[in-house]
């Protein structure tokens, strides 16, 4: 993997395979969250905050998520992040994806089908993500944040993302969002599965990409 800047991102090579890539893990990544909304068996951490926020505001699920999106991405300013394509189409994306995920899916009565759908919806919620990470165009809204804050406070990113997600949970829950053994499974089991699909779906970059000459090549003055 590659950390390049907005513009990098979009001139470092394989645009089309990498658009393709990003607009896929996003539209899988909204339906996954739509899925272990609709097992009932508790919802993703942030899911949970959009979940709260949703009953108090009337809003659909899909409608929060972008609202909370653009809101995270604020918070980029005073960290100096930098937003790329990726960002921007994740912040927006999403929440189409999970309306209409939850549009397509139907109530499950039946305990199976639940926990069918909330493993399904892990598993493919971790696929999607390194699915639009492989792309290399700009992490999400939240990622960038939690990448954002540890840069600042010079702590782990593991503790950060920690920090922000029992934060999240504990603000959703007192808004009345769902929390449940769903919510603990993604927690302990979305960084092992992106983990393993990662290395499989990461866009390879021309070394040029990365600010690295080739060998035999003049460096420029």
């Amino acid at each position: 993997m590659t950390t390049l800047g907005p513009l990098a991102q979009l001139r470092a090579g394989r645009l089309p395979r990498r658009l393709l890539q990003l607009g896929g893990g996003l539209a899988v990544y909204g339906v996954s969250l739509a899925m272990l909304v609709v097992s009932g068996l508790g919802s993703a951490p942030w899911d949970v905050l959009h979940l709260g926020v949703a009953l108090h505001t009337g809003l659909s699920l899909g409608t929060v998520i972008v609202v909370v999106s653009v809101a995270v991405l604020l918070l980029w300013i005073p960290l100096r992040q930098r937003p790329g394509l990726g960002t921007v189409a994740n912040a927006l994306l999403v929440g189409v994806g999970v309306d209409l995920g939850l549009a397509l899916l139907p109530d499950q009565p039946s305990l199976v089908l639940r926990v069918v759908l909330l493993v399904a919806g892990v598993l493919l919620n971790g696929a999607a993500t390194a699915l639009y990470i492989g792309a290399q165009l700009g992490p999400g809204p939240r990622d960038g944040l939690m990448t954002g804050l540890a840069r600042r406070t010079g702590r782990s990113v593991r503790l950060v993302r920690t920090v922000l997600e029992v934060g999240v949970v504990l603000v959703g829950w007192v808004l009345g969002g769902p929390v449940g053994v769903g919510t603990v499974v993604y927690a302990l089991a979305i960084g092992p599965v992106t983990q393993a699909v990662l290395p499989w779906v990461v866009v390879a970059l021309p070394a040029t990409a990365a600010g690295v000459t080739p060998r035999g090549a003049a460096s420029r003055p």
